[in-house]
């Protein structure tokens, strides 16, 4: 009969080296998340998803489903914590993000008072395509809180609240300043009229659907833990078809999009909003990339990160 070896966990203060918790008889099978958990039971205050546990204070923090027996460590495992303050969850984080361009935006198209002359208070645009571009706009962000709720699936992951609010100061910010000038009562439409408009809410329309499209495969991937068993392919759904040429045709579409309401309102910030945006999903879709490539040597090597054959 085989005699389990337990482990013993010491935890210290990352910055101060002093002592915080003595764990004894520990499973050698427990999960990093499991020591939180019994680390929470000494300090209320700092929940599972506000520890980062490393093994030295300089490397990175241990993952929640790392095996206490697999670490590089004997029987005797000293931890570093520190603690990475208020965190939320990814839907509510989402929402937070989302709700906010929607009601914002709409606050601006409603023209309440004290946004422009008090003449125009609660007074609708001359132009059509102002309503159009706000249907557009909360059709966009209506989608995302839809798919924030029913679609996408998140992880027991959280983000820093400091970082939630510098999102939204992002977001709403963008959100304020387009609309302002969109829906300014000086506004004028676009140069070549309703060709244009109905061209660029084609772009819009499209790519609205392919972004849900993606969204709707990626959450019918089979995945375990963090890991995915195997990536995205294309299935019978032509929006799908783009995973041929590209890794994150998710954030393709969400571009296109955007792409398509800056033609369709012919506004600057609208135009800078997309370009800043695509920086950041460029960056996040190399990112998404390079780590299916090392995992999946089949991989196929046509597949750009966001831009068939450019980027």
């Amino acid at each position: 009969m085989s005699r389990t070896i337990f482990f013993e966990v010491e935890i210290l203060d990352s910055k101060t080296k002093e002592q915080l918790c003595f764990l004894d008889k520990v499973e050698p099978h427990s999960s990093i998340g499991d020591i939180k958990s019994l680390f929470h039971k000494s300090y209320p205050k700092w929940y599972p998803a506000r520890q980062a546990l490393r093994l030295d204070p300089k490397n990175k923090a241990l993952r929640d489903d790392d095996i206490l027996q697999n670490l590089p460590a004997g029987t005797s495992v000293t931890m570093y914590f520190r603690d990475l303050g208020p965190q939320l969850g990814w839907t509510m984080v989402f929402l937070a993000e989302y709700i906010g361009p929607l009601l914002i935006y709409l606050l601006f198209y409603v023209r309440v008072p004290y946004i422009y002359n008090h003449k125009y208070t609660f007074t609708s645009s001359t132009h059509p395509v102002v309503s159009l571009a706000c249907a557009c706009h909360s059709f966009h962000y209506i989608k995302r809180l839809f798919e924030t709720i029913f679609v996408h699936r998140f992880s027991h992951g959280t983000m820093p609240l400091r970082a939630i609010v510098k999102n939204c100061v992002y977001y709403w910010g963008f959100a304020a300043w387009l609309a302002y000038y969109i829906n300014h009562p000086l506004y004028t439409p676009p140069s070549y009229g309703e060709i244009q408009v109905n061209y660029a809410l084609i772009i819009f329309v499209l790519c609205e659907a392919g972004n849900f499209s993606i969204h709707w495969s990626l959450n019918s991937l089979k995945c375990e833990g963090s890991k995915c068993r195997r990536f995205p392919h294309p299935s019978k759904n032509p929006f799908t078809w783009l995973f041929f040429f590209v890794s994150c045709p998710n954030y393709t579409y969400e571009v296109g999009a955007w792409v398509g309401l800056s033609i369709m309102t012919q506004c600057v910030p609208v135009a800078l909003f997309t370009f800043v945006g695509f920086i950041q999903m460029t960056i996040w879709a190399k990112g998404k990339h390079q780590i299916y490539v090392r995992e999946f040597k089949n991989y196929p090597n046509l597949r750009m990160p966001i831009l068939p054959f450019i980027l």
